[in-house]
């Protein structure tokens, strides 16, 4: 059976419509819903229970976080596969039915599909992991060209399947919007790490999946996935993607990325990417003190995401330091 686990913070109409392409688009398969509520404090439980008599829902008395409440999930859940699916997903195609069945299939321990965008373009659904995951720092500002250039050199490209041949890819780790275990290795790998309240989560869970058994991700079943509609949401933010590190969003991004590089690769490389964000400070007020020169209010970016990327890496600080102690710590700053 499959254990489908989804957790709503303050997205009572998200919930219900992922559920009801759940339902209307999966028939092969059995299966349960649960529904794990982060202390909405609105009308999310009853409104879910009312329309789903079927969908058990279990409220938590805090926000969670994404980890905490989908481990409640899973300790509750029946099924001998487990999906973490996010509320802002919409099931299409029979996608279910078609990744349970070629899931159940093959030795991976873990599997995703290929996520779309509303409009029907792919998404990056997975991918494999750097040494250090120093390709998170390459992501800085006006550095996204030697993000592209090492992808270019160690052939790592996105894994959306825009390029791919072939029905199934291997990765390293599985976006955390769709993701489906067997629950068999979670005796050896674990449970989700409960430091973590929102982002990298899940690669840091893969990290240690991967350990047991190789991840993919299916081409031919394929699900609508709203990014970052239920954050936005709930957080009251307008960026919805994942390069934003310049407000209070951005700052529970930077904290969950570092928390994630300590876990998975020790003290060394987290104390060398926060090396990194720290030293690009002056290199981004020269290059946007010259691109504010030659473009002006065209320029890339603005004086206030300047003055958020120093308040936000300086205040990971003291983070890094509990960090560096290893001691369990509930790394929640939204």
């Amino acid at each position: 059976m499959l254990s489908i686990i989804i957790v709503n913070y303050k997205t009572p109409l998200l919930v219900i419509d992922c559920i009801n392409s759940i339902k209307k688009q999966t028939c092969n398969i059995e299966y349960e819903i649960i529904v794990v509520d982060n202390f909405s404090c609105d009308n999310s439980v009853p409104a879910i229970k009312n329309a789903f008599e079927d969908v058990e829902v279990i409220t938590i008395d805090y926000n969670a976080g994404f980890s905490r409440a989908n481990n409640e999930g899973i300790r509750r859940s029946k099924g001998d596969i487990i999906l973490l699916l996010n509320s802002d997903t919409v099931i299409v195609a029979e996608a279910l039915d078609k990744c349970v069945a070629s899931f159940i299939a093959t030795d991976y321990v873990a599997c995703g599909v290929q996520l779309l965008n509303a409009d029907n373009s792919l998404q990056v659904s997975g991918q494999w992991f750097f040494p250090g995951n120093i390709n998170i720092a390459l992501k800085l500002p006006y550095l996204q060209t030697g993000y592209n250039l090492l992808k270019h050199l160690t052939g790592k490209k996105d894994k959306n399947f825009a390029s791919d041949r072939g029905p199934v890819t291997e990765v390293d780790w599985i976006n955390g919007a769709f993701l489906m275990v067997k629950t068999v290795v979670l005796d050896k790998a674990g449970l989700m790490d409960e430091d973590f309240f929102l982002y990298a989560e899940e690669a840091e869970w893969c990290s240690r999946l991967g350990k047991y058994g190789k991840m993919c991700l299916f081409n031919h079943a394929k699900v609508i996935h709203l990014q970052g509609e239920s954050v936005k949401n709930a957080f009251e933010t307008v960026e919805k993607g994942y390069y934003n590190i310049y407000d209070k969003k951005g700052f529970q991004f930077l904290i969950s990325q570092f928390l994630h590089i300590r876990k998975q690769n020790g003290i060394g490389w987290l104390l060398f990417n926060y090396a990194i964000y720290l030293f690009y400070t002056p290199f981004f007020l020269l290059v946007l003190s010259i691109d504010k020169l030659i473009r002006g209010h065209t320029a890339g970016y603005s004086w206030n995401d300047f003055r958020g990327y120093v308040k936000n890496i300086f205040g990971c600080c003291s983070y890094i330091l509990k960090m560096i102690m290893g001691k369990p710590f509930f790394y929640k700053v939204l």
